[in-house]
Formats: structure tokens, sequence, C-alpha cells
């Protein structure tokens, strides 16, 4: 991935482009593909690779082989500096990963072949945080998916559950801003529709 990154011009990378230096069709490495450029601040990005995910969720929930990206996510362009930079933290999290993760620690916590509704609804959640337009609202949901993914690629279940632990905060982050735009702005107009 570090010579990948070294490599690139100025021309726009496609996201498929960018899974084929994935070197692996692999589910780790997909998830951590479509979540790592959703913590730089790219304008869109969240966008598709949220809708990415959500469409992801569902052979997950069904048990089926994961196939190629859909056309029209996997000719998402990104400027070749924003790609480099993707490029560069997934090999950063590949390397920190790599020097503490151990090989089947936890291996219930590893999916097994077939269906995964558990992981399946937690990719989707993930997936509709991302694509929810919230001030900084990719940048936990994106971590929980990086996780998940350097979790399956290096088959750590303690990884599982640090993951699982990101998505919960993601959640309550979420929670949070609602609370405070219900509370600072919707409730009044609320007050104000009903009395009216």
């Amino acid at each position: 991935m570090r010579a990948a990154a070294e490599g690139l011009t100025a021309t726009p990378v496609t996201l498929a482009q960018l899974a084929a230096w994935q070197g692996s069709a692999a589910l780790g490495s997909l998830l951590l593909l479509l979540a790592a450029p959703c913590v730089l601040p790219v304008p869109g990005v969240g966008n598709v690779m949220g809708l990415a995910l959500m469409m992801l969720a569902l052979p997950l929930w069904r048990g089926e082989r994961l196939g190629a990206l859909p056309q029209r996510v996997a000719g998402f362009q990104m400027p070749a500096r924003w790609a480099r930079r993707a490029l560069l933290l997934m090999a950063w999290l590949y390397g920190q990963a790599g020097r503490f993760a151990r090989p089947q620690r936890l291996p219930g916590l590893l999916p097994q072949p077939g269906p995964q509704p558990g992981m399946a609804a937690l990719v989707a959640l993930m997936g509709g945080l991302i694509f929810l337009p919230l001030p900084l609202g990719n940048v936990l949901p994106a971590l929980c998916l990086a996780l998940l993914g350097l979790a399956l690629a290096l088959r750590d279940g303690l990884l599982v559950l640090y993951a699982l632990g990101v998505g919960l905060l993601a959640c309550l982050y979420t929670a949070a801003l609602a609370a405070v735009a219900w509370a600072w702005g919707l409730s009044p107009v609320w007050r104000s529709l009903g009395a009216g």
C-alpha cells in the first residue's frame, strides 16, 4: 500500500483501483478500504462510502460471497492526494495493529462461515451514521468499521470487542447530537406548531 501511495500521480483514483491495490477481496480488507477514507475530511466521501457500506451489509446478512463493488461505487473518484493519504492511513493501521494483534485470540468473537446478521446490522448501522451529515459524524463509525476490518483480516477477536466499543461510542455521540438539536432547535418549533 505504501508503494502504491508513492506511485500515485496527479490523476484521480477510483475506488476500484484502491480495492485492487489491497491485493485481496477479503471482507476485512474491503471494510477497511471503505472505512479508512471516511476518517479524512473529504467532501462527499462519507455519502458514497456510507452507501457502499450499507449495500455491503445485505450479502453479509444473507451469507453470500462478496462480489465486486457496485459500478457506481467502484467508479467514485478521489483526488490523488486524498487517495495517497487513505492508502498511507491503511498501511499505518495494518502496521500498528500487526504489532499487538494475536491471531485466534478470543476466536468465539470471530464470524463463522454463513449468514452474519449481527455483523450485517453493525455494518449497516455504522454505514448509515457515516452517511448522515453530522459534524464529525464520520470519525467514530469509520473507526469502528476499520477496527472490525482489522479484526477480520488479522483474525483477532479482541479487536472485535474494541470495534463494538467504538461503535457504541458512535451511537452515543449521534444520540447526544440529536438531543442537543432537539433541546435547542426542534423542541421549540414542535411546541409552536402544536400550540398553533
